[in-house]
């Protein structure tokens, strides 16, 4: 039996590891990464998947940009006097008055804008690079959590679990394991459905086996399957030495996986990645209901993640777990600014991502996206803040992984990002460069041949980019280090069609993206 097809058959119980080959070498860590984690460090990191492209417009509001994307989608735009206002120009979908709830009481970070340079509108293959942490024109065979914990288990999956680590790194909640934690030779995670109700695998008889391929792939079946069944030995001890303090909302299938991991982590169970999710994002049609735009398909999703969230944040609470759990969410898209006749929305580029927790840097991260007078056919949210900054800096600051790590991980030009305060300080980055306005301009704009884009540095690395209204980044004006003081650079746009462009500029620490018209 194939070892993908093994996986989904017994994905019940758990998932199994997978021989990949092929993985960039450089892409990997050079030093023992998850050494960097103290043994005493219980820090926990639930990932909310929200499967199938999250139209972020619909879900968090630009209020400031309300009268435009009212000429753009007014068949799906929640009414003005019904959105959940949160500052003065940021407003929550009425359906998330749990999650506005938790950003009173600053158990909420939301970043804006959060997507990836060169945008693929394909479900499966965006699903990849968010999993995998990759560019866009590569494919990499390894998750960025997996390649988090491969960096001190290069050996996993032979002699684990052990006594030094008697439970599963990482569980995918459902029956398919997420490609996140996929690791060189096997994935980190295992799979879970109900932690009571885990069915032993037959082993099988000993043996001595040949060293033939034959050989070496039912070794691989007798290593796996006795993992699995040690490991559903410490997942049952800790369902049944944990509890829940609070009442989920029931049919809700999210509130269930959560309740779950609340009940794990409160057990004992040592697990430090949890990967739950929902599906059901991919709109193109029936996102609203007509003349009610407050309800619809998209209202009940967002409405079954704000109270299973506040569920799960209060039951952490009363369980003494706050300080020790932080959750993630994210898509493997947006959705386009400009809806279609089917009251719903197709494939987009950025979106934003909520962090969860009593150790976040509570508030808002970046600047609302700015919606052009006139929105281009197929065009979507542009990038301001790249995942992989967002995935880096939550190692950094939740699991003390040094940046240079965090760059080897994940790519080069990582950027640190304050999206946590861990209640506990690590020896993190500080912050204060984010603090710092950046100071950008483009004149004239409109243009039509050239503009020039005019900023100030502080005698850092500078990149600044032009994307296209489909999230390509088409041309880097500079990417070096530049002296502190004013800067000038001319945007030669000959040849490039009449339309919307964005400039991103980043700096130490910050980024900014604005939009360039070309008549």
């Amino acid at each position: 039996m194939k070892r993908r097809k093994f996986l989904k058959a017994t994905g019940a119980v758990v998932s199994l590891p997978i021989l990949l080959n092929g993985f960039r070498l450089s892409a990997m860590p050079r030093r023992s990464i998850f050494n960097a984690i103290s043994d005493e460090s219980d820090r926990v990191l639930v990932l909310i998947q929200m499967n199938g492209g999250n139209d972020g417009l619909n879900a968090i509001l630009p209020l400031d940009q309300y009268d435009r994307l009212a000429n753009v989608r007014s068949n799906i735009l929640i009414p003005e006097n019904e959105i959940l206002g949160i500052t003065d120009t940021v407003g929550l979908h009425p359906a998330l008055a749990g999650v506005r709830s938790l950003f009173d009481d600053a158990r909420l970070n939301i970043l804006q804008s959060v997507g990836y340079p060169n945008q693929n509108r394909s479900h499966f293959r965006s699903t990849d690079i968010w999993t995998s942490g990759s560019p866009a024109e590569e494919s990499w065979t390894t998750g960025w959590m997996g390649r988090f914990f491969q960096g001190g288990h290069p050996s996993f999956p032979e002699n684990y679990p052990n006594e030094e680590y008697p439970h599963p790194f990482a569980i995918t909640m459902g029956s398919v394991v997420s490609e996140t934690c996929q690791g060189t030779a096997a994935n980190f995670s295992l799979t879970l459905n109900d932690p009571f109700s885990l069915t032993p695998l037959t082993e099988g008889a000993a043996g001595e086996l040949s060293d033939t391929p034959y050989g070496q792939e039912l070794s691989f079946l007798r290593t796996t399957i006795a993992q699995t069944n040690a490991y559903a030995d410490s997942i049952q001890e800790a369902a049944e030495g944990g509890n829940n303090t609070v009442d989920y909302p029931n049919g809700n299938r999210l509130a269930e996986q959560l309740k779950n991991v609340a009940l794990l982590i409160s057990g004992g169970l040592q697990t430090k990645v949890y990967v739950v999710s929902i599906g059901g994002f991919d709109t193109h049609a029936n996102q609203v209901v007509e003349g009610n735009t407050a309800s619809g398909e998209h209202a009940e999703l967002l409405s079954q993640i704000s109270t299973a969230m506040a569920a799960f944040q209060a039951d952490l609470q009363q369980l003494g777990l706050e300080e020790r759990v932080v959750s993630l969410t994210f898509s493997e898209f947006g959705r386009q600014i400009r809806s279609n006749d089917s009251l719903g929305t197709d494939h987009g580029s950025a979106a934003p991502m909520m962090v969860f927790g009593k150790c976040v840097n509570p508030g808002i991260l970046g600047d609302n996206p700015e919606i052009p007078e006139q929105v281009d056919n197929q065009e979507g949210v542009p990038m301001q803040f790249d995942f992989r900054d967002v995935y880096g800096s939550i190692l950094m600051d939740w699991f003390e992984v040094p940046e240079e790590e965090v760059q080897n991980l994940l790519y080069p030009e990582f950027q640190y990002l304050p999206i946590l305060e861990p209640c506990t300080p690590t020896k993190a980055r500080e912050a204060n460069a984010f603090e710092q306005e950046i100071e950008v301009n483009a004149f004239p704009n409109p243009f039509r041949d050239w503009a020039n884009i005019r900023f100030r540095t502080n005698g850092e690395w500078v990149k600044l980019s032009i994307y296209n209204g489909l999230g390509s980044e088409i041309l880097v004006l500079t990417n070096r280090k530049l002296p502190a003081g004013e800067h000038e650079i001319r945007f030669e746009a000959h040849g490039l069609p009449a339309g919307n462009y964005y400039l991103r500029l980043q700096l130490d620490g910050r980024q900014k993206t604005k939009s360039l018209v070309k008549l």
